[in-house]
């Protein structure tokens, strides 16, 4: 019992003394040559190289009009982070966005269109789509070869041979939880370092699981997608379809998503004051939420590779917090005794007490 002791007391005594040295945050750069054959990279503090495929196709053109939330992101930023697609704005025209895509082999994105995309040789929720995943947000550019001068997204259609698609992010920690309660004006509750803030309220509670395209590439109790207009949560284990989606009021009332107001797959949320538009907004719909490392995936440090998996936790009738239920497929009342939802956010580091 004493060695026990002793080997509890030094495992706590690395910790704190290893604790300053994977509590960074890291910077990351994605780096896309604009040339079949050639590897995808993620640079990480200027330093790891960590490779995520060969570029199998090109973009021959961008897409306009693309899916109604692309708009509410920022031009030659990612406007979607999923595990079947990378979407990013390339301008705002006419009141839609125009965006061009990223997507893994074998997998189906019908957001990124024919002909509008770049094709990586990596398996669907990993990788660029999985661990590497960038957030709604992060910078994306065109390099010029042989040099840093960087150009923005909307030079894309004129020339793009020879050239490298650069994604840059950090993994700065914004905040660790956000409390949800699943009843019509139910607190959403953001916590951080400086405690909880009343974030949004629930309109319209989720009810059920629907056949969301892309869930098969995610497990149970885990971000699927995120977009300035959408939270996708997979219910379903991987290789198996089914989950649901929160989006903002705006967006609910686009003629994009106005079924979301019959069917019980949606939950739809506002500003608590009733006056603000969320749609674009962080920590919910921008800067945040990433599909994060599958199970087998590891990142540049412990913290990272655990604390940036995504995990959704539920209570049951207001009961003990635990994993989500496995949910297939379309059930339009599989949700119905779930009463709070807790959606842990991707962090870098354990926080202190």
């Amino acid at each position: 019992m004493r060695n026990r002791s002793w080997t509890g007391l030094m495992v706590i005594f690395i910790f704190i003394l290893l604790y300053p040295l994977y509590s960074q945050a890291a910077s990351v750069k994605i780096m896309i040559p604009c040339a079949k054959g050639q590897e995808a990279k993620a640079l990480v503090n200027d330093s790891e190289i960590y490779n995520l495929g060969k570029v199998l196709t090109l973009p021959v053109k961008t897409r306009w009009p693309a899916y109604t939330a692309s708009v509410w992101g920022e031009e030659s930023t990612v406007c979607a982070s999923a595990v079947n697609a990378i979407h990013l704005l390339v301008s705002r025209e006419k009141g839609r966005g125009r965006t061009v895509s990223i997507v893994p082999a074998d997998t189906v994105a019908p957001a990124a269109g024919q002909g509008n995309f770049f094709l990586i040789d990596s398996k669907p929720g990993y990788g660029l789509f999985g661990a590497f995943a960038p957030p709604v947000g992060a910078e994306a550019r065109l390099i010029e070869p042989g040099s840093e001068i960087e150009k923005l997204l909307t030079s894309l259609e004129t020339s793009i041979k020879c050239r490298t698609l650069v994604i840059t992010y950090k993994t700065d920690s914004s905040g660790y939880v956000v409390d949800v309660e699943n009843r019509p004006g139910g607190r959403i509750i953001f916590w951080d370092d400086n405690g909880a803030h009343l974030l949004a309220r629930v309109i319209r509670p989720v009810r059920g699981v629907g056949r969301f395209g892309g869930t098969t590439f995610q497990r149970e109790g885990r971000i699927r997608a995120n977009h300035p207009g959408v939270i996708d949560i997979s219910t379903s284990p991987y290789g198996y379809i089914g989950g649901f989606q929160i989006i903002p009021l705006y967006h609910a009332y686009s003629s994009e998503m106005k079924f979301a107001w019959q069917l019980s797959q949606w939950m739809i949320i506002t500003d608590p004051s009733g006056k603000k538009t969320i749609e674009g907004k962080a920590p919910l719909f921008s800067g945040t939420l990433i599909p994060g490392p599958q199970e087998g995936e590891y990142l540049w440090d412990m913290w990272s590779s655990y604390g940036r998996r995504s995990l959704v936790l539920v209570r049951r009738d207001g009961g003990k917090w635990e994993r989500m239920p496995s949910v297939i497929s379309r059930d339009d009342s599989g949700l119905d005794m779930i009463t709070h939802f807790k959606i842990y956010l991707p962090v870098n580091k354990v926080p202190l007490e």
